[in-house]
């Protein structure tokens, strides 16, 4: 079967790499447009490794984009990690079509930050969707899907790298046997069960102390390491990454400072307290009690 990889960054080198270890026949390899100052991409640099062919549009929506992929003479693509909108005319120009990776349950959390919504709002559970995408943003038929729980102390790194990677890449390879045995699902997808949720980005990630302790702890989760929950100190951004919940403290004003020592220091919340423990600030990222010390972050001040 003849293969086009399309993806960028670790994930979508860790496909190819399944691909070349399986012996598959990839004859092309699509990642995203270099950008300058920035190092090459892994997906990039181990396709030069083995000597394939490397195609980088700046857009897939010109019939140029649409002659390249047809070209290929595919018969399918596997797209990992993509984030250049790609029309269905392209798409569908491999013999088989294209499938997709998308770090959630859908129809559930489509959109461009699947892995932080599910955590901001308390989610217990999330997973993975390879499926046929279309013009629709995230909506074409689902091919295969897997689950993962999240568990409650876990980050946004934890639940991607430890989780919806691994499990990912092997879902995709999974994917292609479908395909080649003929028997890959095409099931569409109740979009009325689900939701499309735009980027969690910088306004999302901004810390309301008056809301539930266990609400701005999921934020904080959310966030870490991208793009990073963030709060007020003195009038300057303060970035907040590694927390925990403090138990037994419910008193003080919304992020009130309750007490700085050794392990960082600890703020008030609707209901209960949070432990900061790392932050970025001025100097980059440093433990919470570092920052202290040398702010003189204290006892009794208000963050927010």
């Amino acid at each position: 079967m003849r293969i086009v990889v399309h993806g960028q960054q670790a994930f979508g080198r860790a496909v190819l790499e399944k691909l070349l270890a399986r012996d598959e026949r990839v004859v092309a390899v699509c990642a995203a447009p270099d950008k300058p100052g920035r190092p090459a991409d892994p997906l990039k640099a181990l396709a030069r490794e083995h000597g394939l062919p490397v195609h980088q549009p700046a857009s897939w929506k010109t019939p140029e984009a649409l002659d390249l992929m047809k070209s290929f003479d595919a018969d399918l693509c596997m797209m990992a990690y993509v984030l250049l909108f790609v029309p269905e005319a392209v798409l569908d120009a491999p013999r088989h079509g294209s499938f997709q990776y998308h770090p959630s349950l859908l129809p559930m959390h489509r959109g461009p930050s699947s892995i932080n919504w599910p955590i901001a709002l308390g989610a217990g559970e999330t997973g993975l969707t390879i499926f046929w995408p279309n013009d629709g943003l995230d909506e074409g038929p689902i091919l295969l899907q897997k689950t993962c729980d999240i568990g409650p102390d876990e980050t946004l790194g934890d639940v991607y790298f430890n989780k919806l990677f691994p499990l990912g890449v092997e879902a995709m390879i999974e994917s292609l046997e479908l395909v080649k045995r003929g028997n890959a699902p095409r099931i569409e997808q109740d979009l009325s069960a689900g939701s499309y949720e735009s980027w969690f980005g910088k306004a999302q990630a901004e810390l309301d102390w008056t809301q539930p302790a266990q609400a701005v702890y999921n934020i904080i989760r959310a966030a870490n390491p991208q793009p990073g929950a963030w709060t007020r100190h003195n009038g300057a951004q303060l970035a907040i990454f590694d927390s925990e919940l403090e138990f037994g403290d419910d008193g003080g004003a919304a992020g009130e400072v309750l007490r700085v020592d050794e392990r960082g220091f600890v703020v008030a919340a609707g209901g209960g307290a949070i432990r900061i423990k790392r932050v970025r600030a001025e100097a980059g990222k440093i433990a919470a009690a570092e920052y202290a010390a040398g702010s003189g972050l204290s006892a009794g001040e208000r963050l927010g």
